[in-house]
């Protein structure tokens, strides 16, 4: 494709090309990673059967078994972890070039490419540190107690392997980022 995203003629932003259709894929895909291990925690924490650990067990990690307080703790992991998986849209859509006007003192106000690439890559960094060798790895590494895989550690598995995806597919979306803004012809 050879046309241009067309900024808001006022936002100071200059046409960048449009991101690659595998691009727009992949951000789409690291967006939506984040979505089976929240419905996993959130079921567990409604009492939904879901293996590898019961409700009562992970609410006794809480002060008096609260639920309110696990119900909270989950919301709250599921919101960071989806809001911030929903950001790498932001390398595909217009609004990762000029911030939505609704945003208070920086609407309208353009994004400086190099800030979006180095926080961009700071955030693959790190979700793929954390669930590549933090998570699975320990996973892989820890013993099992029994040498068997039962239905809910494979349910446990479904539910969190998308997030292996995560890291690697916003490198690939931030490298596509950086690579049309250092193609945006100059003023």
């Amino acid at each position: 494709m050879t046309t241009t995203v067309s900024a808001p003629p006022d936002s100071g932003v200059l046409p960048v090309p449009p991101p690659p259709r595998w691009a727009v894929r992949a951000a789409h895909v690291a967006a939506w990673s984040t979505v089976p291990s929240g419905v996993w925690r959130v079921a567990l924490v409604l009492g939904v059967p879901v293996g590898v650990m019961g409700r009562e067990e992970f609410l006794a990690s809480f002060p008096h078994h609260s639920f309110l307080m696990g119900l909270g703790y989950v919301l709250l992991l599921c919101a960071v972890a989806e809001g911030a998986s929903y950001l790498t849209l932001g390398l595909v859509r217009p609004w990762g070039d000029v911030m939505p006007r609704w945003i208070p003192l920086l609407g309208g106000r353009p994004v400086d490419p190099r800030i979006a690439v180095l926080a961009a890559s700071l955030g693959a960094f790190t979700v793929t540190f954390l669930w590549w060798v933090l998570f699975f790895g320990g996973l892989l590494a820890s013993e099992s107690p029994d040498p068997g895989f039962s239905g809910g550690e494979a349910l446990f598995l479904a539910a969190y392997a998308p997030l292996l995806l995560w890291g690697p597919l916003l490198a690939a979306v931030t490298w596509s980022y950086h690579r049309r803004h250092e193609a945006r012809p100059s003023r």
